[in-house]
This record gives C-alpha cells, structure tokens and sequence, in this order.
C-alpha cells in the first residue's frame, strides 16, 4: 500500500557492533547513568535512520527490526502518512499549554479515542486523560478509581508490567524493578497469579484466588494486561478477562486494562479485550496510539472518569507536555489509518504467515513453546536466559530482538506489517541455527 514502506533483508556492511557504534558507546557510557543504556563488546548498535521494518546503524548496516521499536512501529517505519503529518504540524505548532490553552488537536483526539473505545463499544461517550509514557497512563488511571470507588487498593498479576513510575511500578508485578525501592513503597497492590494455556481448565481456582486478593487489598481497581507483554508474552484462557469484568462489578472494583501494549490492532483487532468481548472501565494506550511518538492516554467511561473533581483553575493530575498538537497530531493520523483499512482481516492474514514459518522452531529440542496472536509472538526456550544469551548473536546476524519473561527465556518477537514472507523465513533461518549451536 502507498502508505506503508516495504523492507529488505539485512546488509551487513562491518562487523556489528561496528566502529562508530563502540566510539559512541564509550561516550554516552561517560555522560549517560550507567543503568540505562547495556554496554558490551556486542552491543548495541547506534541508529541512523528506519525505513519500514529495517534500521540503519552508523556503520551503515542495514538491520531488521524484528521487535517494532518496543511494539510501537506496526506499520513499520517512515510511514508517509506519518512523516508528513510531522512535518506539517511542526510548520504550524509544536508546543500548547494542554491543561491551560488547549490546541484544537486535543479536543480531536480526545474525541476520536472516544469514539473507537467506548462508543464502538456502549453507545456513550468516554473521557480521556493524555499523557506522555505509557506509565502515565497508567497512573491516571490508578488515581481515577481511586476517585470513583473511594478504594485504596489496587488487584494485580505476577509478571505484569506496567512501566516505572512509582505508583505503576508498585503495581507491576517483575521483582527486578521493584525490589531496589520496596522501602519506599506504600504497598497498596495485592498480588496474584496471571493465568496461561495451560491452566484454561482452572478457572475456579483462579477465581477464588483472585477473590482473596481482591478482599485483601480493599481493592477498587483490577490492573490487568489483557495480554503480558514483557512476562513473556502470556496469552490468558477465554474465561479470564470475562471473570475479572465480572468480579469487578460484585466487588464494587474498577476494572482497567492496560492495552499499551497490545493495542491498536497489535493483536489483530482494536483491542485485545475485543477478542473476548469485554469492556473495561478504564483502559490504558500509547505506543500504537501514535506509532511513532510520545503520547498515551487512559480512555475511561463517563460515569467513572467523572469521579475526579471539576478544575477550578488548577489541575490536580496534568503535566508541561499534556495534550501536545505533535502527539495529538501523530495520534489523530495513526487512528485515521486505522479507521481506513480492514486491518483485522489484513493482520489475520500476516499473523498466520508468522505462526507457520515460526512452527518450524518448535520442533527444536531447546524450545519449551510458541505463542501468539495478531502479530505478537512469544518463543519460550526451556532454559533460564537463554532468550537472554540469544540477543547479541542474533544481532551479530542483523536481527534485532529482546528477550521477555522474568526468566528471560523468552524471545518477544513482534513484527510490523512491511515484513514479507522472506523476512520471515530469513529471521527463522537465523534464530534456528543459533538456538541448535548455543
């Protein structure tokens, strides 16, 4: 289509990391927090420029991205639509005082995330707050049903995640980024256990576990990731979403759902929970939302959104960014697309190419199991971090990927739609013969 950018295979012109990706990172390791960008003698490679789902480090090789930018890319990069609508908004304004002087942007985006959440799904109109990093997103939705059930606690799942800010990390269920702060958090979350395949007969037990963690923590609000992304992309059984809806309404609980991942036709339908039919109170997006650039939102019903007091000249939950005319901008042009296309069919069409060339890994002896939906792909291996030991072969070979799972044994494979058959197979090729040496 016009209005997508195809990619080639990868061309490997110097050794990876090549010369000028090791300069640089031996500078930013001097000016950057050493927690934050991985440094080794394999990785990472410095970017140049995207094309679809291909990348161009300094070097000048041309890499495939094999993970879609953190899952925002789907349709690939430098997609025209998106390109232009950058360059004609930043002629026009690039910056507003979203809580104070909106831009009109605001209020279209606000309107058409309305109108492919919950009038798509009830008839009524729904209530946003933007943010910037899905993390915001998340918060504003953890102070909504605060405001709407008068409830402190809050019902989450072991191996969620729900980004790094404090009261969304309190909530995301990883021990690693967690555990340096524990003698700064008011724990206010309960814990339990997130469900997989294999327990899709289990449901009972599911929900009287649930049903103590919910009385334990006084909880008005269930956070959930209608699929896990980085616990290892953990498809839940059929009954679970419509359980949680369900226990949400007897206990008096908000029900969010954080679909910042999964979002925006990553699993081949709007949303994830439309797989099942379930409508949340409150759901949380971003990278999808705009597909290129930092903007998030929770969308929530009237009724609850309108639990929050009205502004009397001083937002009490609003940020400098909120509501800025390039987020907004990018976001109204990637909803746009998504409007225009008959996305499910298309997405349906390229997941089952994925899962067929992908099967042909199952059969190896270090592979535990292959999930996926939509173009969203989990490959666990059976040995605790070998998704981990994987990633800078991988690279070496012009791949790029990153692992998932608290045991990182799991390769998070998320393509965009530019991928074409051979990409597949050349990225299959790959990640079999480096799972049959290592």
């Amino acid at each position: 289509s016009s209005f997508l950018i195809q990619s080639v295979l990868p061309e490997l012109k110097t050794e990876i990391p090549g010369p000028e990706s090791k300069r640089l990172a031996g500078e930013l390791r001097h000016y950057e927090s050493q927690n934050l960008t991985y440094v080794s003698d394999g990785f990472p490679v410095f970017w140049e420029r995207a094309e679809g789902a291909n990348v161009w480090d300094v070097d000048g090789n041309c890499l495939l991205d094999l993970n879609g930018g953190f899952g925002v890319a789907t349709v690939g990069y430098g997609a025209p639509h998106l390109v232009e609508t950058f360059q004609q908004q930043a002629e026009s304004l690039y910056h507003g005082m979203g809580d104070v002087h909106p831009s009109r942007l605001k209020v279209e985006v606000c309107r058409a995330l309305s109108e492919v959440t919950f009038e798509r799904w009830t008839g009524q109109a729904g209530k946003t707050i933007l943010g910037c990093a899905g993390f915001e997103a998340v918060e504003a939705a953890l102070k909504t049903a605060r405001f709407a059930t008068g409830k402190p606690g809050v019902l989450a799942f072991r191996g969620g995640y729900h980004g790094l800010g404090y009261g969304a990390m309190t909530a995301t269920g990883m021990n690693a980024f967690r555990r340096p702060f524990l003698d700064q958090i008011q724990e206010f979350v309960s814990f339990t256990d997130y469900p997989t395949a294999a327990d899709a007969g289990n449901e009972t037990t599911f929900e009287s576990a649930i049903v103590s963690a919910l009385e334990e923590a006084d909880a008005g609000a269930i956070l959930v990731e209608p699929i896990q992304g980085r616990g290892g992309e953990i498809i839940p059984p059929g009954w679970f979403l419509p359980l949680l809806r369900r226990l949400a309404d007897e206990h008096q609980a908000v029900l969010i759902l954080d679909e910042i991942y999964s979002g925006f036709f990553r699993s081949s339908k709007w949303f994830a929970c439309d797989h099942v039919g379930v409508v949340p109170d409150l759901l949380c997006v971003g990278k999808g939302l705009s597909g290129s650039y930092p903007i998030s939102a929770c969308v929530g019903k009237a009724a609850v959104m309108d639990a929050w007091p009205e502004s009397e000249g001083e937002a009490i939950h609003t940020s400098t960014f909120l509501g800025n005319p390039m987020g907004c901008a990018l976001a109204l042009a990637s909803i746009q697309l998504w409007k225009a296309g008959n996305w499910e069919e298309k997405i349906a069409g390229m997941s089952a190419m994925w899962k067929k060339v992908l099967s042909e890994l199952e059969m190896l002896d270090a592979v535990q199991e292959m999930r996926g939906v939509g173009l969203l792909f989990g490959l666990e291996l059976k040995e605790r971090g070998a998704a981990v030991e994987l990633i800078e072969p991988a690279l070496r070979e012009g791949l790029i990927l990153l692992p998932a799972g608290e045991q990182g044994n799991v390769l998070s494979i998320k393509p965009s739609v530019v991928h074409t058959p051979e990409e597949a197979a050349f990225a299959v090729g790959v990640l079999k013969r480096l799972i049959e040496n290592t």
